[in-house]
């Protein structure tokens, strides 16, 4: 029986690539609590490193601050408390003695950070003060847990500023936008971009920037947040500097977070009815070397092996012999490697390679060719990667100017005016919440007053 497409039956094939890939395994005996194996690891890995590269470039300081948070610090930001209040996980024993303050689990770090902020920023000297980290949170997730998408220890980068003004941190947003823009070409995923209605924005900022993509299902998924604080937490915390003129004032703040969840959007937009697609910039193995038995292959393979790690790509040699070549196209085909190389006899004989491309066709070439071509053959996967997703995801988005030509599953793209009530009508109508809008404008598809174009979704 042929496999399915993700399209026809998304949670299922979701779950079931994701164990038989090894991204991860979910038999770790806490609920919401996942073993990343070797595979998965990589892959995260992989993706923290290109992370780190552009954070660094927009001169972000790596840190790792600890993970217990006292509960008066915590609760010193009491509408940031509102929010997480029913999310965090207390210790309140240290063996067997109960502790003098409970503590808290970081959901997120701003409890943690910000009162060390106040020590370290005295003068406008210290600032911009730009650090990140890449750490665990810890959140008591009520819904049905997903892996990636919805778990109870996230793998987290978070990113947070301070500023003299403003103006400073509206620039800081901008930078983490175009941070954001090279990290989604990186994974070759699509997205939307904009403000969240100030309901839906994270608790204690100014404003909050989501970006979302969708999956096969026709839900959005939110894979990184930017958000302006103002200056909403330095004043609970005393982020306090003396600018040139000698007066005390207050820090501006930002933060950018981007979670695992970048892997769950990986699997389930780029994946197809063989398995995972993964982006050569970020994939475990590059490209894969099947070989078929006869004489001098298994050297020859060695050999291209050789040649491609001293180029820096991440090749590796299949030269499990309990297992047929047939067998293995497949096992790395639902693995998601962009690339395969199959060599057998008549490669040897004439001194060639034959491609496989994991986004479809397969060619020939001289080993010369192919040694001085391959960073541009997997730039072209990526490339097709990228493509694909995103005429998949416009495909998605169905424009609407009727609320009850709303389809129950998938995005609509419709004009609204703003409003909390017009917004409040759209998703008891539609059960799909408000996510982004753009400049384009026409009439509120409720009231009729002006409205910006705005994309609707059912969310994770």
């Amino acid at each position: 029986m042929e496999k399915e497409e993700p399209e026809d039956n998304f949670s299922e094939w979701y779950n079931d690539i994701i164990e038989r890939t090894g991204l991860s395994d979910k038999r770790y005996p806490v609920k919401g609590l996942n073993i990343w194996p070797p595979y998965g690891w990589k892959l995260m890995r992989n993706i923290d490193q290109m992370i780190r590269k552009y954070f660094d470039s927009k001169d972000y300081q790596e840190v790792n601050f600890p993970t217990l948070i006292p509960e008066s610090q915590f609760n010193k930001e009491a509408e940031h408390i509102k929010g997480f209040s029913n999310e965090v996980y207390w210790i309140t024993h240290g063996g067997n003695d109960p502790l003098d303050e409970k503590l808290v689990l970081r959901p997120t770090s701003e409890t943690a950070m910000y009162p060390i902020f106040s020590l370290w920023v005295r003068s406008h000297a210290d600032l911009p003060l730009r650090i990140y980290q890449i750490v665990n949170v810890f959140r008591y997730e009520t819904k049905q847990t997903r892996t990636f998408i919805r778990v109870r220890e996230i793998h987290f980068i978070e990113g947070h500023t301070c500023h003299e003004d403003y103006q400073s941190a509206e620039r800081q947003v901008s930078d983490d936008i175009e941070i954001w823009k090279n990290i989604a070409d990186e994974v070759a995923l699509p997205y939307i971009m904009g403000k969240r209605p100030d309901w839906d924005k994270f608790p204690g900022a100014h404003y909050t920037i989501g970006v979302d993509t969708f999956f096969p299902s026709g839900r959005s998924l939110q894979i990184a947040t930017m958000h302006h604080y103002k200056d909403n937490f330095s004043k609970p915390y005393d982020i306090v500097y003396t600018d040139e003129n000698g007066e005390r004032k207050y820090a501006h703040q930002t933060t950018f977070g981007i979670s695992e969840r970048l892997v769950g959007a990986i699997v389930g937009i780029h994946g197809d009815k063989k398995g995972l697609i993964l982006p050569p910039k970020v994939a475990p193995i590059q490209v894969i070397i099947v070989p078929i038995p006869g004489e001098g292959v298994i050297e020859y393979c060695k050999k291209l092996l050789k040649n491609l790690t001293e180029m820096g790509i991440r090749a590796k040699l299949d030269d499990r012999d309990q297992y047929t070549p047939g067998w293995k196209y497949n096992d790395w085909e639902e693995k998601g490697i962009p690339l395969r190389i199959e060599i057998g006899l008549r490669e040897v004989r004439d001194n060639k390679v034959t491609l496989a491309y994991r986004t479809g066709g397969k060619k020939n070439m001289l080993i010369e060719s192919f040694m001085s071509e391959v960073q541009n053959i997997l730039n072209e996967i990526q490339e097709i990667i990228k493509k694909n997703a995103k005429e998949k995801m416009d495909s998605y988005i169905k424009f609407i100017d009727d609320i009850e030509k709303s389809d129950d599953v998938m995005p609509n793209a419709i004009y609204w005016c703003g409003s909390r009530e017009c917004a409040t009508k759209i998703e008891e109508k539609t059960g799909k919440s408000i996510l982004s809008s753009s400049e384009e404008y026409g009439k509120c598809i409720i009231c009729g007053e002006k409205g910006n174009k705005t994309i609707i979704s059912k969310k994770y």
